[in-house]
């Protein structure tokens, strides 16, 4: 039997020494649950946000203004200032980042429903995934949250490949 995303996940940030923190937004605090469903977890998970509106990525997190006007929420740009945001508030080694179009409505012809953008800052660099998932508002959350924690788990092995 395959292993949990999550739990790889705290194998291996307990492998390396290393803090999470987390920023979602479309989720709704679906991926901290996620993570947090491990026992043992507050060995490595600092704690996250839940900044759905503008307003709480902005005061939350450090997103500009600028870059929500320019760009979005549903943006690279975005997901990662918030990721960024995350690591730096909570002092982590990781941050990541989700925001997306869950449906059934906000979509738009340029930012479909089922946009979704997840980020990433570490202290070796930033990096985002995007994903268009075809799901209802349910789904579009759960794959979001596994898209989010396999960006993770690629991530951490890579990294500690390294070391």
């Amino acid at each position: 039997m395959k292993e949990n995303l999550e739990v790889t996940i705290g194998k291996l940030l307990r492998k390396g020494g290393l803090k999470l923190s987390v920023a979602e937004s479309c989720t709704g605090g679906l991926l901290c649950d996620r993570i947090t469903d491990v026992p043992g977890s507050s060995d490595y998970f600092i704690g996250g946000f839940i900044s759905y509106a503008y307003e709480a990525k902005v005061k939350a997190l450090g997103v500009s203004w600028d870059t929500l006007k320019a760009y979005g929420a549903v943006s690279r740009e975005t997901v990662l200032e918030m990721a960024r945001g995350a690591h730096k508030a909570l002092d982590t080694d990781i941050g990541i980042a989700v925001s997306g179009i869950a449906g059934p409505g906000g979509g738009m012809p340029k930012k479909p429903v089922g946009l979704t953008w997840i980020g990433l800052s570490a202290q070796d660099g930033e990096w985002a995934r995007v994903f268009t998932w075809q799901g209802d508002r349910l789904q579009n959350k759960a794959q979001s949250a596994e898209a989010a924690l396999q960006f993770l788990v690629d991530y951490l092995q890579e990294s500690l490949s390294k070391t």
